[in-house]
């Protein structure tokens, strides 16, 4: 499952999943793309991660709502590594609120952060390999909330619906280019943007007693299929999302 000469852009990946995904990229050969927001002493903290593992990777700060931003991530992932073969939209966010009680400010910040970066990520970096040939992989990370109600969490669940059809209709827009487009929707996983679930204990038990499994995914678990779907080893899928929720999905309603 080699990513040698492979060059790939993970936005998000400061902390959390995408700080896993980019390390694995790495680890399997791809130069890569860190992307952050705010916190650049863990991005850079990730950087030398890999270097010290003989990756190769480098940071750019970027707001990933902002297409303006979006295209500073693949001109610098071109100007420094030569193309751009791999993109990981990763950055997201949630605000836990209905949709009795979500704001216009809140809506929009999550729609911006989750569906619009997602939407010209593919669009900037579709335009890149097409330019360059030899296709590409491009790999949404979405929710089981683009399918599974999450009551409280509406902006967020519209949001990953909404990724969920453009990883479909771009999937098979960009199949003749070569381009693969597919999603992966993660259940629950030990991150920040869960830590408040899992550091109450009472929480994390009725949480896991939902997954088959018994347990929340680690961010490698999910590194690992996304390395996998950006190799040759998953020429052959695209349009389609792959679920790695540790059954939840199956055994209970929505949470």
């Amino acid at each position: 499952m080699s990513l040698d000469n492979k060059a790939a852009i993970v936005t998000g990946s400061d902390s959390g999943i995408g700080r896993a995904i980019a390390i694995e990229l790495a680890r399997q050969g791809a130069a890569v793309t860190i992307n952050y927001h705010k916190n650049a002493e863990a991005a850079d903290a990730t950087k030398q991660e890999i270097e010290a593992a003989g990756g190769k990777a480098q940071v750019i700060q970027a707001d990933v709502s902002s297409v303006a931003d979006i295209q500073r991530l693949v001109d610098g992932t071109v100007a420094a590594f030569g193309r751009l073969d791999i993109l990981v939209n990763n950055a997201g966010m949630e605000t836990r609120t209905s949709t009795l009680d979500t704001t216009e400010h809140q809506f929009d910040m999550v729609i911006a952060i989750d569906l619009k970066s997602a939407f010209f990520g593919v669009q900037l970096a579709a335009k890149q390999m097409i330019k360059q040939g030899g296709g590409g992989r491009i790999i949404n990370i979405s929710s089981i909330h683009e399918d599974w109600p999450m009551p409280g969490n509406s902006p967020y669940c519209a949001a990953k619906g909404g990724v969920r059809m453009l990883t479909r209709t771009a999937g098979v827009e960009l199949a003749p280019h070569g381009i693969t487009v597919v999603g992966v929707a993660p259940g629950a996983v030990h991150t920040p943007i869960d830590e408040v679930t899992l550091s109450d204990p009472a929480a994390k038990a009725k949480l896991e007693s939902a997954i088959p499994l018994g347990r929340v995914a680690e961010p490698q678990e999910i590194a690992n299929l996304v390395a996998f779907l950006a190799s040759d080893g998953a020429s052959y899928g695209t349009a389609a999302t792959y679920t790695v929720d540790g059954g939840m999905m199956q055994a209970s309603v929505g949470l």
